[in-house]
């Protein structure tokens, strides 16, 4: 599979993950306006993957008749809960001054550290779900996309999946279809049939049931930013599921670059959280499923607490909050 985000030479690439997986579809991004906007409408989504986005933004403002830290500025806050989109940002401006060039220099090298990061990161983590659950065919839990698609290329909590079947040691995965933007049916679900590994979808409310009749042995996520002491930022439904995992006895595992940790943030409850379009909640398929002015709370992300996880696994390990 072609990497999620690339740079071509003169535009930034992007898999849309909007239209899969009814099609699979390349879009070149030749201006920062048109990259904020496929940030913001999830074309391109996944800390990971932001990071890459954040650096590539710098690229392109250099290569406009403008602002370049103001348009630098314009990336960064697009979203504004993934601690890596303004992490790749920030990378990337640091070079300013040395030309255009340089930018794209660095740019290029977050891409390529990011595939062999995450490649590491969630090979250590393969170990630490073997420690806990044993060396057998697991029955894993996912919660929205943590793989190829959330990163440059091979994937983070979904990353395990594929270290764990080489090794022979997936039996299934559940996903759960992460409403209400379903990132788990439409591409969790895809990568995993694209790789050949068994997988079933579930609602979201059913996870705590599934656990409940032994169906699970370890939940793997992601994450968006991770605060100093543990906490973690990551798709709304995380807490709840790191709630009844633990309630179960299962294994809570969170895989995610260490760029995604923010050590100047000391915990969770500083992080914003990002809140979307009540549409989302709204309609479904484009048809209305709610009274005529309805309220809405559609957070995008929730903060789990480091007490419900049971290990945060980066390119270097076990993190110790």
């Amino acid at each position: 599979m072609r990497r999620t985000i690339d740079w071509t030479g003169d535009a930034v690439t992007i898999i849309d993950q909007t239209v899969l997986p009814a099609e699979y579809r390349v879009l070149e991004l030749r201006t920062v306006g048109e990259l904020v906007a496929a940030i913001q409408r999830l074309a391109v989504r996944g800390a990971p993957a932001l990071g890459a986005a954040g650096a590539l933004g710098v690229v392109l403002a250099t290569r406009a008749q403008g602002d370049v830290e103001a348009e630098a500025r314009r990336v960064a806050q697009a979203r504004p809960t993934a601690v890596n989109l303004s992490w790749g940002v920030s990378r990337a401006l640091a070079k300013l001054s040395e030309g255009p060039e340089a930018v794209l220099a660095e740019a290029l090298a977050i891409l390529d550290e990011d595939e062999r990061i995450n490649h590491e990161a969630s090979r250590l983590a393969a170990d630490v779900v073997i420690e806990h659950c044993g060396r057998r065919p697991l029955r894993l839990l996912s919660h929205c996309n943590a793989g190829h698609l959330a990163t440059v290329a091979w994937g983070s909590a979904l990353g395990v999946v594929w270290h764990l079947q080489a090794r022979g040691l997936v039996e299934s995965v559940l996903v759960d279809e992460t409403r209400p933007l379903l990132q788990g049916a439409r591409l969790t679900a895809w990568e995993l049939a694209e790789a050949g590994v068994p997988y079933r979808i579930q609602p979201d409310g059913a996870a705590a049931a599934a656990m409940s009749r032994g169906l699970v042995d370890c939940v793997l996520v992601g994450a968006d930013r991770i605060a100093a002491n543990g906490d973690v930022a990551n798709k709304i439904g995380t807490y709840g599921l790191a709630i009844a995992a633990k309630h179960h006895g299962i294994p809570f595992v969170v895989v995610a670059p260490s760029s995604t940790v923010d050590t100047a943030m000391p915990d969770g409850a500083g992080i914003v959280i990002e809140e979307r379009d009540p549409g989302e909640i709204l309609a479904f398929g484009g048809t209305k499923v709610a009274p005529e002015g309805a309220e809405v709370f559609n957070p995008a992300f929730d903060v789990t607490p480091h007490g419900l996880v049971t290990a945060v696994v980066t390119e270097h390990g076990i993190l110790n909050p």
